[in-house]
């Protein structure tokens, strides 16, 4: 007992150093912090319920999904590439086109089809006696939430467009 002090080790080893994820400085993060940038993930996930669960269905009996698939898909690429734009910051690197009046289309146009698109699927959803019934009438649902979203996403668009002081006689001229 005597000897016990002496044969307790106390030093101890070094701690490693924990690896941090670092985001590379070209990533914008306060995008995706912010209401457009979590609207836009919202619309890309929600956009690919919509078109999934008309996909797992035998929608070619029904030509109306066609149309219901064509503009799910393509405003679900097409809001993947623009958060890929926005994410990288490569708004930035082309000044000369205009940002907020662009968004403002994008939005107001996909508002637009994706309204089409529920009510073609709102109205073609078969009755409780189709097998998938239930997934074609989810996606319904999705779809319209879409719509919400991306008609939110118009509304900020356009805060931002009027924001950017695109009236040039309104800042060119003394009030």
């Amino acid at each position: 007992m005597a000897d016990f002090p002496g044969k307790v080790n106390t030093q101890t080893s070094p701690v490693e150093t924990q690896r941090r994820l670092e985001i590379p400085s070209y990533v914008d993060v306060n995008f995706i912090k912010s209401i457009p940038g979590i609207l836009l993930l919202l619309e890309i996930f929600f956009g690919l319920l919509t078109w999934a669960l008309i996909a797992s269905t035998e929608y070619t009996w029904y030509p109306a999904y066609g149309w219901v698939m064509f503009v799910s898909v393509s405003l679900w690429l097409l809001s993947i590439i623009l958060f890929v734009i926005l994410l990288l910051g490569l708004e930035k690197k082309l000044p000369s086109m205009p940002w907020p009046l662009v968004l403002l289309m994008f939005y107001v146009a996909a508002t637009v089809l994706y309204i089409s698109a529920f009510l073609t699927d709102a109205i073609s959803v078969p009755g409780p006696g189709y097998s998938q019934h239930g997934h074609l009438g989810a996606s319904a649902f999705f779809a319209i939430l879409v719509t919400l979203l991306y008609a939110a996403s118009s509304f900020f668009a356009y805060l931002g467009w009027k924001g950017d002081g695109q009236n040039a006689a309104g800042t060119t001229v003394p009030v």
